[in-house]
């Protein structure tokens, strides 16, 4: 399955605004997590120990269990607009990235192939969309591929119909 799960607010926002290497999810764009990162699952998925276990716990089980591949969006995995630079970004989440799997990053601009610890691999998909979840498909084998943002890469999926579940954390 191809599946979108995504945080928004009452208002429809998926980040706040103002997006920097400070803030990966814009000023006050971590209050739309505040629901998932205490959980034991959510912390155990980033190498962390402890956690709560409540009713929200089946739906991050669902979010996180079962993936094979990922797809983002350039500005879900960061380093600003344009062109890659002589130093260019490695990502929010340091050294060991939580995807633990092939992630295939929506992008304008070309870029080899960034091997990090833990199994994830981020591949610079620069021919659109279908190529992404082609490559996607093929590296899940027969589990699921994550569908991530940000919005833009997420409205690009929904209106070529190339989502099977959509999950909405309001």
């Amino acid at each position: 399955k191809f599946k979108l799960s995504i945080s928004m607010s009452l208002d429809g926002y998926v980040s706040g605004p103002d997006q920097s290497e400070k803030d990966g999810l814009g000023i006050g764009g971590e209050q739309l997590h505040e629901w998932v990162v205490p959980l034991r699952a959510f912390r155990e998925s980033h190498g962390e120990e402890g956690g709560e276990v409540n009713a929200s716990t089946p739906i991050a089980e669902g979010v996180l269990g079962n993936v094979g591949a990922t797809i983002m969006g350039r500005n879900m995995f960061g380093g600003g607009p344009g062109a890659w630079g002589d130093d260019p970004w490695t990502g929010w989440w340091g050294d060991n990235p939580p995807f633990h799997n092939s992630v295939f990053v929506l992008t304008h601009h070309a870029r080899e192939p960034l091997e990090m610890q833990g199994g994830t691999t981020f591949y610079f998909v620069t021919d659109g969309i279908e190529s992404a979840l082609e490559q996607a498909r093929a590296a899940a084998g027969d589990k699921d591929v994550s569908v991530g943002g940000g919005a833009g890469a997420a409205q690009q999926r929904l209106a070529a119909g190339l989502l099977d579940e959509i999950l909405v954390s309001v």
